[in-house]
C-alpha cells in the first residue's frame, strides 16, 4: 500500500489505531515522518521502541491530537471500524490530512470463506453485548459500503485492493500469544477471562492444526485508497 501511494523520504504519516506500530516502523524504513494514535499505552509502548523517533500519543480515534492539514498520508489499518463513532474517526482522518493528500481504509476482506473470520468469530459469545447499531468487524468489507463510506466522511474514493496472506504460527503456545495480543482478545479477557479466551481459540483452531504441529490460518483484507 505505500508503494501504491508513493509514499516517500520526509513524507509525514500518521496511523490511527497504530497498534504496537508494525506499519509506523515500515514507514520509518522508507523515510517517513511517523505519528500514531492508539488508546493503548502498552501498544504504544512497544511502537516507541520500534520507531524510536517516532511522534506516538495516548487518545481516542474520534479526537486526533494533531492539527489540521499536518499529515500527507493517514491510514486506518483494520482500525475505523472498531471506533465508537467510526463516522467521526475518519472526518478526523481527514481533518488532519493535507489538501491533496490521502487518507487509506484497510479492513478486513468479506468473512464468507475466510478461515480467519472463524477466529474472530469464536470470541463473539466472550464479548460484552455491542450497543444497538454496532457496524462490527465485517461492517466495511463490502466494496459498496466502503466507497460509501468514505464518500460520507467527504473524501473522494479511489482504488480497493484485496490482500492475502497468512497467519504462520509454529506452535499452540505461540498461536494462543499471538491471538490473544489483538484488540478485540484483550476486551473479551477483560470481560471473561484469558482462560475463556485461550478456550476459544484453541477450539477454533483445530482445522487448521498442521501436521508438524503449526498452524496455519488464511486471512484476507481489503484497503481503499481516498483523496483529500
Amino acid at each position: 500500500m505505500f508503494s501504491r501511494v508513493g509514499l516517500s523520504i520526509g513524507a509525514t504519516y500518521c496511523d490511527v489505531g497504530c497498534g504496537s506500530g508494525l506499519a509506523a516502523q515500515l514507514a520509518a524504513n522508507i523515510g517517513a515522518r511517523v505519528f500514531g494514535l492508539d488508546a493503548s499505552d502498552s501498544l504504544l509502548k512497544i511502537a516507541r521502541e520500534r520507531v524510536p523517533h517516532g511522534d506516538f500519543r495516548l487518545g481516542e480515534m474520534e479526537e486526533l491530537p494533531f492539527p489540521d492539514r499536518t499529515f500527507e498520508l493517514v491510514t486506518g489499518f483494520n482500525a475505523f471500524q472498531y471506533a465508537a463513532n467510526p463516522a467521526r474517526a475518519l472526518a478526523e482522518a481527514k481533518r488532519v490530512a493535507k489538501p491533496g493528500g490521502k487518507v487509506v481504509v484497510m479492513t478486513w476482506g468479506r468473512p464468507e470463506g475466510m478461515e480467519a473470520a472463524t477466529l474472530v468469530g469464536a470470541l463473539k459469545p466472550l464479548l460484552p453485548p455491542p450497543p444497538p447499531g454496532a457496524p462490527g468487524p465485517f461492517a466495511l468489507s463490502d466494496e459498496n459500503a466502503l466507497r460509501a463510506f468514505a464518500a460520507q466522511g467527504g473524501l473522494e474514493p479511489a482504488e480497493i485492493a484485496d490482500v492475502g496472506c497468512t497467519w504462520t504460527y509454529p506452535d499452540l503456545e505461540t498461536a494462543l500469544r499471538g491471538l490473544g495480543s489483538s484488540g478485540v482478545a484483550i476486551r473479551a479477557q477483560e470481560y471473561s477471562s484469558e482462560d475463556a479466551v485461550n478456550r476459544a481459540h484453541t477450539a477454533a483452531l483445530i482445522p487448521f492444526r498442521q501436521a508438524d504441529g503449526s498452524y496455519q490460518i488464511a486471512a484476507s483484507y481489503r484497503w481503499l485508497i481516498a483523496h483529500v
